[in-house]
């Protein structure tokens, strides 16, 4: 009996000993930023790449203010803490999340989105601090369109704008900044998981890095919140098709010319659509596409009115809205022409 006593007390010994030394958690991040859904006209959006999170709030709820719940990793603590109200129009907001272990932090910027700013000249951009990938931001900050750019990061690119296949150029329709978006070849890393070339993609919404390996078409959310009805879609564009039309698998196909894709979708909110059902959803409303994505020598106007679905119900709420332009109009099977180059610029949506 004595020595079954001593197991027992050497066993509660090193358990406590193990929980003792165990070490502190690292993490640093928010997990969740819950405002009730009566305040929001689209998904509250947490990009952890980034971190910013993307508030989508009614009129009332800008003007008011919102109280959000907030949960962290575990051990984590949060300033300002979690319920604390917030004023978007009263100046930045922040959160600062430091780690358990106390040497980790993080800090998220707030970004409210402004339904019905549709008007895109791609004047202004900034550089991912880690990645140094470019992307196209409003009024100095305001982040509506994301690209591909974040998922091909994790393909092993280098670490320079050029590198990427959506970033800034000077060749714009007016002879300032414009979006390139370049077909490129995959890299050594890729390869192994089949993938061989990566199309310029960019559309308004948000690219959620946490899904991007297990399922990629998930990873593209398209839309953000659109009051009203939209009329027509216009723009200009250039378009000079890569020498090789590649499949999925690399081989080249005979007689295939790569094309580009530029299109809008209306849907019902607030969940965004993905690269899985952009086309197909039940929830889609209204489209407005470029049907001839041939080569265009030089900038070409495009003014394409909004085909809304036959019977669609009018007291829909929750409206959303998404711009979609690719290099490649196949590129989301990873199949194109690497080198296809298409700029756009000078978006814009006509309201009804």
């Amino acid at each position: 009996m004595k020595s079954r006593w001593y197991a027992i007390v050497l066993l509660l010994s090193l358990s406590l000993g193990c929980i003792k030394n165990a070490p502190l958690n690292p993490e640093a991040d928010i997990e969740q930023f819950s405002i009730d859904e009566s305040l929001l006209t689209g998904n509250t959006v947490i990009d952890q790449t980034n971190r910013k999170i993307k508030l989508y709030l009614t009129r009332e709820a800008y003007a008011k203010g919102v109280a959000p719940v907030i949960s962290v990793s575990p051990g984590a603590t949060l300033y300002p803490p979690s319920g604390t109200l917030i004023k978007p129009g009263e100046g930045k907001q922040q959160y600062t999340v430091t780690a358990e272990n106390g040497s980790n932090n993080k800090t998220y910027t707030v970004e409210v989105s402004s339904a019905g700013l549709w008007t895109f000249n791609f004047e202004q951009w900034k550089q991912n601090p880690s990645d140094k990938y470019e992307y196209p931001v409003e009024n100095d900050s305001l982040t509506l369109w994301s690209s591909g750019n974040a998922g091909v990061a994790l393909s092993g690119v280098p670490k320079q704008s050029d590198a990427y296949p959506t970033r800034a150029t000077n060749d714009g329709y007016l002879g300032t900044k414009a979006a390139e978006l370049v077909t490129i070849p995959g890299t050594a890393l890729s390869a192994f998981i089949h993938v061989y070339l990566y199309a310029g993609s960019m559309f308004v919404g948000n690219f959620n890095t946490g899904v991007v390996l297990s399922d990629p078409l998930a990873a593209t959310e398209f839309g953000q919140p659109y009051v009203g009805l939209p009329l027509r879609f216009t723009g200009y564009y250039k378009y000079a098709p890569g020498t090789v039309f590649q499949d999925e698998n690399q081989n080249p196909v005979a007689g295939k010319t790569d094309q580009c894709a530029i299109y809008a979708v209306l849907f019902q909110g607030p969940e965004r659509l993905n690269g899985k059902n952009i086309n197909n959803s039940e929830k889609i409303i209204a489209t407005a596409k470029l049907t001839d994505g041939t080569a265009r020598a030089n900038f070409t106007r495009f003014d394409i009115p909004f085909i809304y679905k036959p019977g669609w119900d009018s007291s829909t709420a929750n409206l959303m809205l998404a711009i979609v332009a690719s290099s490649s109009s196949e590129g989301d099977l990873y199949r194109g022409a690497i080198g296809s180059k298409l700029i756009v610029d000078s978006l814009n949506i006509v309201a009804q």
